[in-house]
């Protein structure tokens, strides 16, 4: 509840003066309450004891008298082993929670909106998407919406890998089967096996390769029928990515796509800004710059290479002109990447790259959104049945079935209709909410029936407490105005708590915002929800007298509120019914 810490940090630079502790800023010391019987703020002394030579104990005994008259009607304040505890009263959690039933968006302010360009999911031409690409695509969607939310202009952009020495081979592997007979679009509705079959031809036909590479010059220069295969293997996968975009019901469209091949005419302009400023240095026939204090494993700078010495252009080479693009045609502001933890160091060197040859400036920020692999019951790479990458259109299709066995062993006489509408609802927001609901830094276990249980920290148990609430407020024969009570009494512990969670959802919202972090979502839309079982459980909701009544439906719609709109947050669904 941040709305509690200004009053709070204001009463205590008074009382810090009075303990001779006058270089200590307030806001500092001042952080929430780790344990809920601690209260809801929580300020600790015990490192000025040294200073004031006191126990800590003691200090604090002192500071909770001489703060309590600065927060009267606010909070009570008490101390406990070292610590100032300060507890909101029922009486400002009431004046709280009548204004967050008129705020539109539920407490969040959109608060110095920039222009943001988020890049993420970024599969490969010819590939087909894996459990490994579920990771950028979930929480790149995550934070488009979130930082939407705040008030940004936000630029999705796909950064597909549709350009490069191996389309050479792919194209080859094309003309091959047309001219034996086989229908090129049949052979491709498999993406993976054409993929591999076409690298071991590759790797065991000296003249295949030969015609391979002979392919990506006549591509680069620009030849009609070559242009025309690849762009048969472009609408191929295309179609296949936007299939697992709808799927997973993410806000990717085909109008985001921005392939390499788009920055290709760019390349030589990176090469050239960089000569100009007297960066470009050769390193074994490569031009390469060294960005900063990067040194490879004999202790040697290590340099970013931007052409290789065939006279090729790099990966960082692509990196640098996006930047451009993103920086001068769309005028982005933040440039953000989300992209496996495995490539931190090639964005460092980006990065510092393009602010020491001056393509961004103190105006822009970059930030690198890493996140770790999804792992196997067995600690190891999820994989599939027959030891290969899990596809993942095949893992969302299981996320779907599974669900639907689950919904069908609850509801035996559900419709089809709303079996499969259910079915898709819960599976894939039981997928996302498993990737998001961690530290994205960290790797997670998949485990199908863990993330399906309606029970613990799980999609299914958020959307069942969606569901539950719309059913109240369906039953509801009074019909509660949709305005709210003028105040609410708080006469139960389950109601205090419930106030609590509903208050602390905008800052939930600020953090996942600024640390680039949708757990910290996942993270409140649980406790609220826990709040609300709690609450439900001991809080008789339409059989209560009146006041009582419309007190509690309120606090039930802004809680339905709270879930659908942070559930959207997270790009999963808020069903009605379940």
């Amino acid at each position: 509840m941040r709305e509690l810490f200004d009053p709070v940090a204001k009463g205590l630079a008074g009382v810090l003066i009075d303990l001779g502790l006058d270089a200590v800023e307030p806001k500092s010391i001042v952080g929430g309450a780790t344990d809920r019987s601690h209260g809801d703020i929580a300020i600790p002394f015990h490192k000025f004891a040294g200073v004031l030579r006191r126990a800590p104990a003691e200090i604090a005994e002192e500071a909770a008298g001489k703060l309590s008259p600065y927060l009267d009607q606010i909070a009570y304040v008490s101390s406990k082993s070292g610590f100032v505890n300060v507890t909101a009263t029922p009486k400002w959690l009431s004046s709280r929670l009548v204004e967050f039933c008129a705020h539109p968006s539920f407490g969040i302010e959109g608060d110095s909106p920039r222009k943001v360009v988020v890049d993420y999911s970024s599969p490969n031409i010819a590939k087909e998407m894996h459990v490994g690409h579920l990771r950028s695509t979930v929480i790149g969607d995550s934070l488009v919406r979130i930082l939407e939310a705040k008030g940004n202009k936000v630029i999705r952009e796909n950064h597909i890998g549709d350009w490069g020495t191996p389309f050479g081979m792919l194209i080859e592997r094309l003309e091959d089967l047309d001219s034996s007979g086989i229908d090129p679009d049949e052979a491709l509705s498999d993406l993976g096996q054409f993929y591999r079959d076409a690298r071991a031809q590759f790797d065991g036909d000296e003249n295949f390769r030969a015609r391979a590479r002979a392919r990506v010059v006549s591509l680069q220069t620009g030849d009609g029928p070559t242009l025309r295969r690849w762009g048969q293997l472009v609408d191929i996968s295309m179609s296949h990515f936007q299939e697992v975009y709808v799927l997973l019901d993410v806000l990717l469209t085909e109008d985001d796509v921005m392939g390499e091949s788009k920055y290709d005419h760019l390349l030589p302009g990176v090469v050239a800004r960089l000569q100009k400023k007297g960066l470009l240095e050769s390193n074994d026939g490569a031009s390469v710059i060294y960005p900063g204090d990067w040194v490879n494993r004999d202790g040697d700078p290590l340099p970013l290479i931007i052409k290789k010495r065939d006279g090729g252009y790099n990966y960082a080479t692509s990196d640098l002109a996006c930047i451009i693009d993103r920086v001068e045609r769309l005028q982005a502001e933040d440039l953000i990447y989300v992209v496996g933890a495995e490539q931190k160091q090639h964005f460092e060197m980006v990065f510092a790259s393009a602010r020491k040859s001056g393509l961004i400036d103190s105006r822009h920020t970059t930030s690198h959104v890493p996140f770790g692999l999804v792992l196997g019951p067995d600690g190891g790479k999820l994989k599939s049945r027959s030891g290969g990458a899990v596809k993942l259109l095949d893992l969302l299709n299981e996320a779907i079935d599974r669900a639907s066995a689950s919904i069908k062993g609850r509801n035996p006489d559900i419709t089809q209709e709303e079996l499969g509408r259910l079915s898709r609802s819960i599976g894939i927001g039981a997928v996302k909410y498993s990737d998001l609901k961690s530290d994205r830094t960290k790797d997670y276990v998949f485990d199908w029936e863990k993330m399906l249980s309606f029970e613990g920290e799980t999609g299914p148990y958020l959307q069942y407490a969606h569901a539950r609430i719309s059913s109240i407020l369906r039953n509801d024969k009074f019909q509660q105005s949709k305005s709210g009570p003028t105040s609410f009494s708080l006469a139960h512990e389950s109601e205090m708590r419930l106030a609590r969670e509903i208050l602390k959802y905008p800052e939930s919202v600020d953090q996942a915002a600024e640390d680039l972090a949708p757990h910290r979502i996942c993270k409140q839309l649980h406790r609220l929800s826990q709040a609300f079982a709690a609450f439900y459980e001991n809080c008789p909701v339409l059989v209560a007298d009146d006041n009582t009544r419309n007190e509690r439906l309120a606090l039930c719609r802004i809680t339905g509120g709270i879930l659908n709109h942070g559930l959207n947050l997270l790009g999963i669904d808020a069903p009605d019914r379940m």
